[in-house]
Formats: C-alpha cells, sequence, structure tokens
C-alpha cells in the first residue's frame, strides 16, 4: 500500500508541473492501461516487479485523478469575452469575509443573472468579490467591525449585486506565490468587485440597487462560515483596539488576514509561524484533552452509577471524542491542509481502537496522504503539505513517534503500581523526553525542506518554540476557545488573559528578532544540493546504533556554502518584475546589482517591496543591493522603497524625490542618498551606467509634475544597451530628442509610462529604433494602459514588444547577443490562461 500511495503521490505532483492537461481521449486509454495492469499484477510473482507495477498503477491513477479534477475545475472559469462587463446577479456569500483597507472581500455563489445578454450558465459557480465603500475607511482592520452601518455582509446571506467579472490572474515570478493556483484549488472562476451606485449609470430608474434579499441561506458551509464569524465577532468586541486580537481570531478560526506583515516577518524570523494559525499541532493538542477529559469522566460514569464502561470502553469513547472535536475545530480552520492531515490522521487511530486494531505509524501517514489528496490534488504545490507530512514522516522515522501513534487520541496509559517513584514524576519525565526529542528532530531535520521552500532558517526557533509551542498549543489557544463560548462577561475576562498572555510572548518574540543572527539565509538549492542535504538528514536521524551519525551534517556543505549566482563576464542581466501596475527592474553585471524603482504600494501594509521584490531577492540569496533609483515620487513606482530598505542593505539610494520625502530622509539616515542629474555616469565591471535625465535646471522650478522628473537610466556593454526612462512624458522625450539624439539609441526600452497615450512618441521610438520593448504594466489595469495606438506604434516599427501582464517576470541577459525569458512560458503550468502566452 505504501509504495501504490508513493506512486499516486508522485503522479499527482507530476501533473501539477506540466503546461497541458490531456485531452479525454489520452486519459482513457492511461485508464485502460491502469486496467489492465490491475489485471495483471497479482500474477506477477517476483516482489521487486510486483512492487514496481504498484508504483506505476499509483502514479498513473494520480495523473489521471489531478487531470480528470483539473479539467473539471478549469471548465468553471470565466470566459474573456465576459470580462469587464457589468452584471446584476443574486448569490450567497459562502464564506467569511476578510476585511479590506476600504471595505470587505468575500466569496460569492452564484444563482441568477439578472442581465439578459448573459445567462447563468455562462458564468462561474463561485467568484471571489471586492467590495469597496469610499466611506468606508477604518483606522484598522479591527475596527472594521465596528463600522458595520457601512457595509454589513455575514456569510449565508443571499444578495442582489452588479459587478464586474474578470478571469483569475496573479502575479507570475520566480518562486512567487502563485495566486491563480490558488484560485484554482478554491474553485474560484472569477474575482471581480461590485459595483456602488455611484460608479453606476443609475438614470435608469428599473436598474435595481445592491440590496440583501435573505438575511440567511442555510447550508452545511453557511452554517460553519456563520459560526466563524461570530466567534471573531465576539473576540474583537472583547478586545477592543488590542493589537494582537487578530492573532487570537487566527488561532480560533484560521482567520489570518488581519495580521500585519510586521508580526508576519518577526513570525517567520522566529520560526513560529505555523503557530499562528490553526496548525496540527493544535488540533493535536486540542483533541488529546477532549480526549482526556471525556476518558476520565467515562472511567468515572459522569460520577454516577451507570458503570458506562462496561458497556462500551473508556479509550473507544474518548478517542470517538477526539475526533470529533478534531473535526469541528478543522472545520472552525477552513479545512488547511495540516489541519486535514492531522483529522484523518486521528480519525484513522480512532477507527482502529474503535475496532481493536493496531495501527502502523507509516499506515497511518500513508491514508492521510493520499486523502488529502483526493480531497485536494493541488495540496502538493504549497509548502504547508510539504513540512506538514514531512515533520510526521521525520517523528515516525526517528522512533520519536513510536508513542505518539498510541497517545494520538490521548489516551492515557494505566500506570504501573510497581514504580518507585511517583506516577505523576515518571509521566512528565516522559513527557519532556519525548516533547524534547519531537523538537531536535523536526527541527533538524527540516532544514534542508525549510532552504528549499524559504531560503532562510531561524537560528532562535529552538528557544522560540520551546517557549511558544507550550504557551500557544496548551494555554493561549484554550483560553481562546473557552472565552469565545462562555457567556459574557466571564468569556470576555479569559480572552483578556489570553490577550494578556500573548503580549507577553509577543514581547519575547520581539527580544529574538531584534539580534541580526536570528536568521541565516542562503540562496535556493539545487535539486542535487537538496537530495544530498536529505540524505545526510536522514543519515543524522537514523537510530541509535547507526555509525557515525554526525557525519551525515557534512552532506549539508554544499547547502550551506552556496552563493549567490551573478552574470558570467562580458554579460549583464536585467529581471523586469511583475509587480501589477508599476515599474521595478533588477540590473546585475557580474560583481554589482542595482534596483531600478520598487514598484506600487497595494495597500496600508503591503507593497511590491515586501510581496514580490523582497522575497525574490531572499529566494537568490541577495542580501545587498550596490545602488537603488527610484525614478520619481509617483507610488507606483516608490510604493515598496519603505519596506526594502527596512529588510536589505544597500550602498546607496538615488532619486527625483524633494529632500522633505520620508524616502529621501530615510535612505539619509540609514544609507547615502543623492539626487539624480542628468551627465552623472559610472562603470561597474565594464557596464556603462548613465543618467540622461532630468538636468539641474528641473528641480529648481515648480511647474513640473512627478513624472517629467524621471530618472532616465541608459545602461550599455559593447553593442547593446537599454533604456529605462520611467514615466517621462512627450515634453521630455522631445527635449532629449533636441538635445542629446546620439545617446537614445538602445537595443531595449522600457515603455515610458508604462505606455500610455502621453508617451512613446514617434519621433522618440524612431530616436532610439529599439529591437524589444518592456511594458510593465497591471492585468485590466485601471488606467488602460497600453494605449492601443501606443500599442500598435511599436509593432508597426517593427519592436519585439513584452508585458508583464502576459508574460510573468520577463528576464534580459545581455552578452553575445540579447536573450528573453518570459517566466509564463518558461514556467508554464496547465492554469495560466493561454491569451496571457500570445501577442
Amino acid at each position: 500500500m505504501r509504495i501504490f500511495i508513493g506512486g499516486f503521490v508522485v503522479g499527482i505532483l507530476w501533473l501539477q508541473q506540466q503546461a497541458q492537461l490531456w485531452n479525454w481521449l489520452a486519459i482513457s486509454m492511461l485508464a485502460a492501461a491502469i486496467l489492465v495492469a490491475l489485471i495483471f499484477s497479482p500474477k506477477i510473482k517476483q516482489q521487486q516487479l510486483r512492487a514496481g507495477v504498484s508504483f506505476f498503477i499509483g502514479a498513473a491513477l494520480g495523473w489521471v485523478w489531478a487531470t480528470v479534477m483539473a479539467l473539471a475545475a478549469l471548465a468553471t472559469q470565466l470566459s474573456p469575452s465576459i470580462e469587464e462587463q457589468e452584471i446584476t446577479v443574486i448569490g450567497t456569500i459562502t464564506s467569511l469575509p476578510s476585511f479590506i483597507e476600504y471595505g470587505q472581500r468575500f466569496e460569492f455563489r452564484l444563482e441568477q443573472s439578472l442581465s439578459p445578454s448573459i445567462k447563468i450558465d455562462a458564468l462561474p459557480s463561485k467568484v471571489l468579490l471586492s467590495w469597496n465603500r469610499a466611506n468606508y475607511v477604518p483606522r484598522s482592520k479591527l475596527q472594521a467591525v465596528n463600522a458595520s452601518e457601512q457595509i454589513t455582509l455575514n456569510p449565508g446571506e443571499r444578495w442582489q449585486l452588479t459587478i464586474r467579472l474578470r478571469r483569475p490572474h496573479g502575479l507570475a515570478n520566480p518562486h512567487g506565490f502563485d495566486y491563480e493556483a490558488w484560485l484554482l484549488e478554491q474553485g474560484i472562476g472569477a474575482t471581480g468587485s461590485v459595483r456602488n451606485d455611484k460608479d453606476r449609470d443609475v438614470s435608469d430608474a428599473n436598474k435595481s440597487r445592491n440590496r440583501r434579499i435573505d438575511s440567511f441561506v442555510f447550508s452545511p458551509n453557511n452554517l460553519v462560515q456563520l459560526a466563524r464569524a461570530k466567534l471573531r465577532d465576539r473576540i474583537l468586541t472583547s478586545l477592543p483596539n488590542q493589537t494582537y486580537a487578530p492573532i487570537l481570531v487566527a488561532l480560533v478560526i484560521g482567520e489570518q488576514n488581519a495580521i500585519s506583515a510586521q508580526d508576519w516577518t518577526m513570525f517567520a524570523r522566529t520560526g513560529v509561524s505555523h503557530l499562528i494559525s490553526i496548525s496540527g499541532l493544535h488540533v493535536t493538542m486540542l483533541s488529546g484533552m477532549a480526549a482526556q477529559l471525556m476518558f476520565y469522566l467515562w472511567r468515572h460514569s459522569f460520577f454516577t452509577q451507570s458503570q458506562l464502561p462496561l458497556i462500551i470502553p473508556a479509550q473507544k469513547v474518548a478517542a470517538l471524542t477526539g475526533a470529533v472535536i478534531a473535526l469541528i475545530y478543522v472545520a472552525l480552520a477552513g479545512f488547511g491542509v495540516p489541519a486535514q492531515r492531522t483529522l484523518i490522521m486521528l480519525s484513522v487511530v480512532a477507527l482502529a481502537v474503535w475496532f481493536d486494531r493496531i495501527s502502523n505509524p507509516s499506515h497511518v501517514l500513508g491514508v492521510a496522504l493520499a486523502l488529502v489528496l483526493l480531497i485536494d490534488p493541488w495540496a502538493v504545490l504549497w509548502p504547508g503539505f510539504w513540512l506538514s507530512f514531512g515533520a510526521v514522516g521525520l517523528i515516525f522515522f526517528a522512533g520519536a513517534g513510536r508513542a505518539l501513534i498510541r497517545t494520538l487520541p490521548c489516551i492515557p496509559a494505566q500506570p504501573d503500581p510497581r514504580q518507585a517513584e511517583p506516577v505523576w514524576r515518571t509521566k512528565l519525565r516522559a513527557q519532556w523526553n519525548e516533547a524534547t526529542t519531537t523538537q531536535y528532530v523536526v527541527t533538524l531535520g527540516l532544514v534542508p525542506l525549510t532552504m528549499l521552500l524559504f531560503n532562510q532558517i531561524s537560528l532562535v526557533s529552538p528557544l522560540a518554540n520551546a517557549v511558544a509551542i507550550p504557551l500557544v498549543s496548551l494555554v493561549i489557544t484554550p483560553f481562546a476557545l473557552i472565552g469565545c463560548v462562555l457567556p459574557a462577561p466571564l468569556g470576555g475576562w479569559i480572552l483578556v488573559a489570553a490577550n494578556a498572555l500573548l503580549s507577553y510572548l509577543i514581547v519575547f518574540l520581539h527580544w529574538l528578532n531584534q539580534f541580526s543572527w536570528a536568521v541565516w539565509f542562503a540562496p535556493r538549492p539545487s535539486v542535487w544540493m537538496f537530495g544530498l542535504a536529505m540524505v545526510g538528514t536522514i543519515w543524522c536521524l537514523a537510530p541509535k546504533g547507526w555509525p557515525l551519525r554526525w557525519a551525515g551534517l557534512l552532506a549539508w556543505l554544499p547547502l550551506c556554502l552556496q552563493q549567490s549566482d551573478y552574470p558570467k563576464q562580458g554579460e549583464f542581466k536585467v529581471t523586469a518584475l511583475d509587480v501589477g501596475q508599476g515599474m521595478a527592474l533588477l540590473i546585475e553585471t557580474e560583481k554589482h546589482r542595482l534596483l531600478y524603482d520598487t514598484g506600487p504600494s497595494y495597500s496600508v501594509d503591503s507593497d511590491a517591496g515586501s510581496r514580490v521584490i523582497y522575497p525574490y531577492l531572499k529566494m537568490r540569496g541577495i542580501s545587498y543591493l550596490d545602488g537603488l533609483m527610484i525614478s520619481h515620487n509617483d507610488s507606483d513606482h516608490s510604493g515598496g522603497a519603505l519596506s526594502l530598505m527596512r529588510q536589505i542593505n544597500m550602498n546607496w539610494v538615488s532619486s527625483s524625490l524633494s529632500e522633505d520625502s520620508t524616502i529621501v530622509q530615510t535612505a539619509q539616515r540609514q544609507f547615502l542618498h543623492k539626487t539624480c542629474l542628468a551627465g552623472e555616469s559610472w562603470n561597474w565591471d565594464g557596464v556603462q551606467f548613465e543618467i540622461l535625465h532630468p538636468a539641474a535646471v528641473i528641480y529648481t522650478s515648480n511647474k513640473w509634475k512627478s513624472n517629467a522628473k524621471s530618472c532616465t537610466l541608459k545602461i550599455t556593454q559593447g553593442q547593446f544597451s537599454i533604456l529605462l526612462p520611467g514615466d517621462i512624458e512627450a515634453i521630455q522625450e522631445d527635449q532629449l530628442i533636441n538635445s542629446i539624439p546620439d545617446k537614445l539609441a538602445a537595443t531595449v526600452l522600457l515603455a515610458p509610462h508604462h505606455g500610455s497615450g502621453t508617451s512613446s512618441t514617434l519621433p522618440f521610438l524612431q530616436a532610439v529604433n529599439p529591437r524589444i520593448a518592456i511594458f510593465q504594466l497591471g492585468y485590466h489595469n485601471r488606467y488602460r494602459h497600453p494605449k492601443a495606438a501606443v500599442w500598435q506604434r511599436y509593432a508597426d516599427l517593427g519592436i519585439d514588444r513584452y508585458r508583464n501582464d502576459y508574460s510573468g517576470a520577463i528576464s534580459l541577459t545581455f552578452g553575445d547577443d540579447v536573450r528573453v525569458e518570459e517566466y509564463r512560458r518558461t514556467e508554464a503550468r496547465y492554469w495560466y490562461s493561454k491569451s496571457d502566452l500570445v501577442d
């Protein structure tokens, strides 16, 4: 069975790496091959051959299952012909609405279309909507619940809404979060926004307003989501304006949207991120506590004369209780992968106890693995899946889980009356030994996998987890759950106590986080480095008696000693990151790196610097920039600057921003800041950098807006060059043509102002005469960039055009020639829209 399940996992994982899916004919042929293998496999006598056939059958079934699920999910996605059209629909809110900066976001199941031209069959069954209100500006996400008079949304409500939809689309960067895959996994066929009356033509009296139709539509899912909403409201009402109340919400119902980016960074650096959610550890602890309580009460027949253990053994009742409590808690968590895995394992063990069967740890883990992937074949795409199953697998392998499998429902063993020391002391010592061994195994064993997934290891994690695990799992989380269900004021007092304990824990984590050595970074390891490190890890964790177990650490050396890669001598590389509607380009020479612009700000606590640029730099093992150039003050170019300055060291910052700018003042305190001026130049590793604009005189006048001051940078090596003009417009283009026409020619041009109608004039394009043009812009952006006339103008001149919204991140390598790589092509997946891969 284990070999079959291993093949099943490999088949699903292989399918999720494919650029396109098989058609139904190919799937049928593979299904026929599986059937033939199943018929003849019992007749195979050789054990190795039977194992190989079992693995093939598992892999083929995994491939077929994942393909069928993917085809079904893709069939529900929005047609491109319906994008951006206003549609009036009736549907039901099926998720817990989350707070966003100016409103709420929620899942909406469509039931009826009131637009005559669009039938309900042409629309996805489930969409993700954002409802923004101009007068809805909560001071923080915590207070959004108090702004219910502006917008009141609850799970299970049926609404009539006028909406605009677009196909699933997200930012596409190397090793970045794949939003499109997540939407596919959630069964969401489109994203969109609710159109307020002020945004719509309401002169027609027949046009209906957005309105609530029913206060609650019953379904099991809606009931669970409503319960989650009530619990969240209870916490936020009991802890008004408390900074860490969102963390308690995450521990109770798994809702993490309101936790600040700064807190997430601190949790990651201290290695406790796994605790700030409903993880498998929390589920196991809560299930075990409930099982122990039921075991005690049942053994004592609830202090009656009923003799309940004679009817049903206390172990069986305790196991069933633990599984039921786990199911309720996991439902509140939204059935995340770690919680799913724990629930399935607890259920398997409970069944084994109920039917008096011995549970083999590897069999339990294998069944949980197979069932998770049956339910969700996209789970293999997320780090939580590998960390969750990897941790449990390592615990079982190292022997620390031999007792654990017997105590998953936390049924206490009967004490031995012949023991010389008190029972409580023996149990305490055993639990301490098991906890320390488990922590050692998980900490050491997950190092290679953590490096592969996150490029970092928290050096303070063992100490942080030694304090945080018992405090969060045994005290704070139970207190938060109890406080939510007990009546006021008792429940409120318990929540206040939980919040106080959490505050003390956060202070301790902040203290650990302040050390510069708290986290060790390295570039993402290659496959062979990871494989070698895993072999060494398994060697280290082998049973006692295995020779030279410490020598396994030597296999970590390639992983630990690797350095960030630079372009080869005589080359330079430019990476235009996909940041949405904004600009951000990383320029690399043989020994230097420069970042040109930092992308947009997405919300109050989210920007391209923290969400895209820094994760990309971290993945590459880049901890230092020689320079940062911010072309001008517009937020789509400077939005990520401050968050980057907090997270990465750099030599200097150059910009056209005013001296009173927060960015300039921060740069002056931490680094060297200089104003970019035409005529400045420098040479890095044989690559020439020259600023062509703005001239010094432009800073003496107040008539020019920010775009006119854009730092225009030209980078040249040999016969190839790239021109980065920021957001200069027609006047500045004309000035450059008249003043320095001989310096404008370039092989590659970053389209000025994202291809707006105010830039890319014909004389300018003729002066630059590029072979390639890069358009950095967002998918269906509100400015409608690039303008159709401008886009066509580049085509008429025979210029090859690339755009981030279609290509994802775009990499250009300048050497003997200019090589272009588009992320959505080189790392194509079947869920990427094919329309995004064509011109």
